[in-house]
Parts: C-alpha cells; sequence; structure tokens
C-alpha cells in the first residue's frame, strides 16, 4: 500500500546551533526559540534538542535548560531531548529535571535516552569522573528511572520529587540495535539517529518491531526516524545551503570542528576523494532539493522504513532559508498549523 507522508507526523531536531559570526551561545539560544516558535505555528509534534558537549558547533549540552527556555517560550508543541546521555547522569538527577519540566509545562514534555556520552573520551571523563560500567549499566539506568516516574505506591525509599506520578514519556534512542532491542523488551519508542549514522537503521528496525512487547507505556511498536532535510525552491539552491553542512561534517572527518560556515560553491575542491566518501556515507540519509524532489524521495524513506514519525535535523548558515526550509518541509507532512 502507498504512503501518503499527509499521515506521517514530522518533528525538529535542533542543536542550538552555534555558527560562524556568533557573538555567544546567547545567539544559537535565540534562533533556536524562534524556529521553535516558527515550527509550533507549522503544526510541528515535537521540538527536541540533543546532548553533545566539548563541540563549538553545539550550544544545547545543558540541554533540560534549554529545553526549559523552549517551553516557556511556546504554548503547544512538545519539547524534549533527543536525547539526554544518560551515562553521563544519576538516574534520580535526570528524574527530578523532566519531574520539574512536566510539572511545569504539563503534557508536553519527553524524555528520549542515549546511552552514549555525546563527546570524546577525556570530555566524559570530565562529565562522570570515571568510566567504569557506565554504558554495561544502561539497561538498569533506564529502569530506574522509569520508576521514579511511576506511581506513587511503585516508589523505593528514594523518590524523585519532583517526578513520582508525573509518567514523562520516555523514548530510547540509538544509532544501532543495542537499544532497539531494550525498547523492544521494555514496550517503549524508538528513535534512531540515521541523520548521522545511518549503517544499522533497517537491523535496528527490524529488531525493534520483531520483538516488542506490548506495556503500559505503548501496545504496540512506535518507531521514528531522523533524517537531514535541506528544502529550497530548487534543487540548485538547497544543494548549495548544504555544502554548510558539509563543511562542518567535513570538519568531524578531520577532527576539526568549528561552528556552520556559510555555504560555498566549490566543495569538491574542499575534500578529498576519502573525504568526501566519508562525509557522503555519514550523510547517506539527507534529503537536499525542492518540494518535487523530496516528495519523491522522502515517501521511499518512509515506505522502506515503515516508521510511525519522521525526526528533521536542518543545518543551514541563513536564518531566513532555515526558516523557509522548515516550512517546505512542515507542508509535505501531517501536521496541525497553530492559529495566532
Amino acid at each position: 500500500m502507498a504512503i501518503n507522508l499527509k499521515d506521517i507526523p514530522v518533528s525538529v531536531l535542533d542543536l542550538a546551533g552555534i555558527v560562524q559570526g556568533d557573538r555567544s551561545a546567547g545567539d544559537a539560544f535565540k534562533r533556536s526559540l524562534a524556529f521553535a516558535q516558527h515550527a509550533e505555528q507549522l503544526g510541528y509534534k515535537r521540538y527536541w534538542f540533543a546532548e553533545h558537549h566539548n563541540m563549538e558547533s553545539v550550544a544545547s549540552s545543558a540541554t533540560s535548560v534549554l529545553i526549559g527556555h523552549i517551553a516557556q517560550g511556546t504554548s503547544s508543541i512538545r519539547v524534549g531531548s533527543g536525547g539526554i546521555m544518560l551515562p553521563n547522569h544519576a538516574p534520580l538527577i535526570i528524574a527530578e529535571q523532566f519531574g520539574t519540566l512536566e510539572s511545569l509545562y504539563p503534557g508536553r514534555i519527553d524524555l528520549g535516552l542515549g546511552r552514549a556520552p555525546g563527546t570524546d573520551q577525556a570530555t566524559a571523563y570530565a562529565l562522570r569522573r570515571n568510566l567504569n560500567g557506565d554504558v554495561d549499566s544502561f539497561p538498569n539506568d533506564v529502569a530506574e528511572l522509569l520508576q521514579y516516574f511511576g506511581s506513587p505506591d511503585k516508589q523505593g525509599k528514594v523518590k524523585a520529587i519532583p517526578g513520582v506520578g508525573t509518567h514523562v514519556p520516555v523514548w530510547l534512542l540509538g544509532s544501532s540495535t543495542f537499544s532497539a532491542q531494550l525498547a523492544a523488551k521494555l514496550g517503549l519508542p524508538f528513535a534512531f539517529a540515521s541523520h548521522f549514522a545511518p549503517a544499522q537503521l533497517f537491523p535496528a528496525l527490524q529488531l525493534y518491531h520483531t520483538n516488542f512487547q506490548p506495556s503500559q507505556y505503548l501496545d504496540k511498536p512506535y518507531a521514528m526516524a531522523c533524517v537531514n532535510i535541506i528544502a529550497a525552491e530548487t534543487d540548485e539552491e538547497a544543494e548549495f545551503l548544504a555544502s554548510s553542512f558539509q563543511q562542518l561534517v567535513l570538519g568531524m572527518v578531520r577532527n576539526n570542528r568549528k561552528p556552520l560556515p556559510p555555504p560555498v560553491a566549490d566543495m569538491e575542491r574542499r575534500w578529498s576523494l576519502e573525504e568526501h566518501a566519508a562525509v557522503k556515507q555519514m550523510l547517506y540519509y539527507s534529503f537536499v532539493g525542492s518540494l518535487d524532489t523530496l516528495q519523491t524521495e522522502l515517501t521511499s524513506f518512509v515506505e522502506n522504513t515503515h516508521v510511525n514519525e519522521l525526526m528533521v535535523a536542518t543545518h543551514i548558515y541563513d536564518f531566513d532559508k532555515k526558516k523557509s526550509s522548515l516550512e517546505r518541509t512542515a507542508s509535505l507532512f501531517k501536521t496541525e498549523v497553530v492559529e495566532i
């Protein structure tokens, strides 16, 4: 049966991106609030931030603080994490933070959890002080966190206050099959990071759907994939705008991470064949073009993956061009436009 994108909800992943020329991270936060307000008006379902550390192009490291700022500046869109890197934190701390957010903004907060540190090893050590057993304890930490959000009669001696009884929706995020299996076992929604780690998308989704066990949280599997989308009036303009993101990822390949640069017309002169291949592989699930191009390619993606929802990351240097890209993308999907 053919898929209609108008049946698929669409959401936004934001890193509070720092661009060349910013005076401070405050500039990135102002843009994120403006983009979130615009996404809300366009009918996007969620607006998530990802926890990363020690990256000059990313300002969303204090993720829960930023979520509160964006929730305060919007009124209906769900705001959450995509995700909180749980090995960096005690589950009780996250339960208290998100219990606070849910208490302030009822029915609008999502908690997506990842099991990677979201940074390099030295920074991970600075965050956690030791690296022993942190990733391996992820399933137990997730179970502990879920308990903190549960009913008062399900609590132990230690309680998350606020947190108890808030039932904050928890998602498991992954770039491999591990979290897909855990999400299936616990009956939780699952989101795959195909926007930067495309290799195991299909194995992870298959494992999740095959092994899903109904739970108090979900009676059937619910999967989301995150992809990169840059929409413009023409394919040529979109390709030009995409060169900013390509330069950013090239910097990652070279271990030279800098703020998002302006677009350029000569990417072929800026990378070697090997570097081009590496960038292309990382950005395999990037959809760049006009509405006609995106309609065809995204329909095929959803038909092949059977995802229930799509989340989009849009790395564009120019503020107005990014707003325009969000508008064009929203027009393809199921949205609930907010009247102002």
